[in-house]
């Protein structure tokens, strides 16, 4: 189908002096103070029409069409409309999916540019450009008007004032992330006004940012806070988007955390944090929509261009190249969408004062369609002036052909090392004759990333996100348990590499809880005594539990809320990762700028590999039988400074050392135990034996 009928008429401001050309720059609407700019993109459309409604937005009240375009761009200038003028688009242009093109008039579009949204979104069958449930499916074409229902764009004040801030600036060798989620974080916390809680004003409350401190923190990773949608499955069943990675607006602030306006709600969050000497680091996700596949909604990209604003299928663009899962993928390689990710970057940066991102399965991002590590996203950010100084950290990954890509990064880039990861779970679960991959992991994971000029901190290690278990469900489950998602437990990943200790969840026997509570420990030592940017996941700290679902996108409830009822139990690691924090800046040789060597050309060593007996380790000691300990020392940064003896015993049984010899060392003094509270060494003579608690993490600091 190609053609459609008129829609009802409103006023018209043509050439009426009520309305002029404009500019096709900036794209989005454009308040000078006397007026506003229009600038819409689409390269295919015949007819773009503004559409103006009252401030409830319940109301059109005018549709003037845009009477210029210029290099695809339509755009006008509108002497009469200011800050706060509520408004949406309609497209004209082909109704012919099997051409890639899915215009439909009928349908309100938001502006991909909107800074802030109005009203509420209900969901109905009006939104869809086809008739639902005919039989030619999309095919068809749908005549209805969705404005009632849809979320309408929203003209800001761009201008902001803002006292004068120093950013807090944190080196990448010292960064410390915290990945939460905004309502998650606060809901359950019982020192912050019920009022706040959940909130982007709960993030800089006192008490959260006193708890950030005592964990010695330095960045906070938030999930998703782009303006998103509920998918419409799950509220049907009662649920909930939780996670938020079903993204409409890449400009606008997710109105569910705030109170009257999410804008300046995020924007003094952003500078409280920052005062507290804490980055704010987002969670971003420019690879999809929330839009979905050929039988999703029309509610802003698909209407305006969908052939220039996703990626088809070649041999028949009906469909769409699905690179992300989702249903679409976000065509980047474009340049209006590339100019659109990067302007809203910008604005994050520039209007919000954003230290960073978290690019949510970037492959897709670097994809021409095949991956390409040149790809024009990745010079548009190198060449950027505000977004070369920013933090830029990837999921390496998607599910299209040649997604994996870890290690595959330009230089600059830090990346998500799910290596590490899955490493630290298999050694601390007890998995023999992995020793040289703890090894490698340990000092920054070379394998993946020592090329192009990378340094370790290009590995973001973590052993758990806000995908799969928590630390305290990933020592209590082997099996997932999703049932509450409504998907007949069959969504989320069945490769957890956990353990129980003999008990499928809660139990209530001491020797289990004692386990679970000293694998907790060492996987969290582990964590910070590898070299690269540490990730922990907020609730890990208290042993927070998901009852062992491992995929709560879900659930914004209880079961995705963060539980602080065991603050203060003898669950509660806190402090210890606030001296494990501290241990890093102690020991600067824990985060360090270049690559190890391991002995130097003047025969110094600036990491040596240590056998049981004190000695070197030679080759056959790596692969020894059954092999589960692994010691090393890490030479000081600089003359004189102490170096660092680490040791890591994932056997059940102890096992005896001997303290190793090291210039100018003549005694260790222990800095780190995991164990139970056992009568550990505190300082060992060069040369001593000592028997290492099983499952224990041991470092010992050199001195003269």
């Amino acid at each position: 189908m190609s053609s459609h009928p008129l829609l009802p008429s409103f006023s018209f401001l043509r050439n009426s002096g009520n309305i002029s050309a404009g500019s096709p720059y900036p794209l989005g609407a454009t308040w000078d103070g006397r007026g506003t700019n229009f600038a819409l993109f689409s390269a295919n459309a015949t007819k773009v029409e503004l559409c103006l409604f009252d401030r409830e937005g319940r109301r059109e009240t005018q549709r003037i069409v845009l009477p210029e375009r210029t290099d695809d761009v339509w755009h006008a200038y509108l002497p009469h409309v200011s800050a706060g003028q509520v408004y949406g688009y309609r497209v004209h242009g082909p109704y012919e999916p099997s051409a890639g093109h899915r215009f439909n008039p009928n349908k309100l579009l938001i502006d991909p540019y909107s800074k802030r949204l109005a009203g509420q979104f209900a969901w109905s069958d009006a939104h869809f450009g086809y008739r639902t449930g005919a039989k030619n499916e999309d095919l068809s074409f749908d005549r209805r008007d969705n404005a009632r229902s849809m979320y309408k764009s929203v003209v800001v004040d761009a201008a902001y004032s803002r006292r004068r801030e120093r950013r807090p600036g944190v080196s990448w060798e010292d960064t410390v992330i915290y990945e939460a989620h905004v309502k998650g974080l606060t809901q359950t916390r019982q020192d912050i006004d019920p009022e706040l809680r959940g909130t982007y004003r709960a993030l800089s409350e006192p008490a959260t940012i006193n708890h950030l401190r005592r964990l010695g923190v330095t960045a906070i990773e938030l999930l998703p806070i782009h303006a998103f949608l509920d998918d419409r499955h799950l509220l049907d069943q009662g649920l909930r988007n939780y996670w938020g990675y079903n993204t409409l607006s890449f400009f606008a602030p997710e109105a569910r955390y705030a109170g009257e306006n999410e804008v300046d709600d995020f924007r003094a969050t952003v500078s409280l944090l920052h005062d507290a000497g804490i980055e704010v680091i987002l969670d971003v996700v420019y690879n999809h929509t929330a839009e979905g596949n050929h039988m999703g909604p029309t509610l802003c990209y698909r209407g305006i261009d969908n052939a220039s604003y996703y990626w088809l299928m070649p041999d028949n663009p009906r469909y769409y190249d699905d690179f992300t899962g989702t249903g679409n993928s976000l065509k980047v390689a474009h340049p209006r969408v590339l100019q659109m990710v990067m302007d809203s970057l910008r604005m994050w940066v520039e209007e919000y004062q954003i230290d960073g991102f978290r690019f949510d399965l970037a492959s897709t991002l670097g994809r021409t369609p095949a991956f390409d590590r040149t790809a024009p996203f990745f010079h548009a950010i190198r060449q950027d002036p505000v977004l070369a100084k920013t933090k830029l950290i990837a999921e390496p990954w998607d599910i299209g052909s040649g997604g994996y890509q870890v290690g595959g990064f330009p230089n600059g880039w830090s990346e998500w090392n799910d290596v590490y990861r899955n490493i630290a779970r298999r050694f601390w679960r007890g998995e023999a004759n992995i020793i040289g991959d703890v090894a490698s992991v340990m000092t920054g994971s070379a394998l993946q990333f020592q090329h192009d000029g990378r340094g370790p901190r290009a590995s973001v290690n973590h052993v758990t996100v806000h995908d799969g278990f928590t630390l305290a469900d990933m020592v209590s489950y082997e099996h997932k348990h999703n049932e509450a998602n409504g998907e007949n437990n069959r969504d989320g990943s069945d490769d957890n590499v956990s353990i129980n200790f003999g008990v499928e969840g809660p139990t209530d026997d001491p020797t289990i809880l004692a386990l679970r509570r000293r694998l907790r420990r060492n996987q969290l030592a582990s964590l910070f005594l590898a070299e690269g940017v540490p990730l922990l996941l907020a609730g890990d700290e208290v042993a927070n539990s998901q009852n062992g679902n491992n995929n709560t996108y879900c659930q914004d409830s209880e079961i995705g809320w963060i539980d602080w009822s065991k603050a203060g139990t003898e669950d509660d690691l806190t402090d210890f990762v606030g001296s494990l924090t501290q241990l890093r800046q102690r020991f600067p040789q824990l985060k360090p700028h270049r690559w190890l060597n391991g002995k130097n050309e003047d025969g110094t060593y600036d990491i040596r590999w240590i056998t049981t007996s004190g000695a070197e380790m030679a080759e056959p000691d790596w692969n020894f039988p059954g092999a589960r300990f692994l010691a090393y020392v890490l030479a000081g940064q600089s003359k004189g400074a102490a170096p660092l003896f680490i040791i890591l015993n994932a056997a059940e049984e102890g096992v005896e050392i001997t303290f190793p010899e090291w210039p100018d060392v003549a005694r260790w003094q222990c800095v780190l135990d995991t164990s139970d509270g056992q009568d550990g060494p505190q300082v060992m003579a060069v040369g001593a034996q000592w028997s290492v608690h099983s499952r224990t993490v041991l470092a010992f600091a050199g001195e003269p």
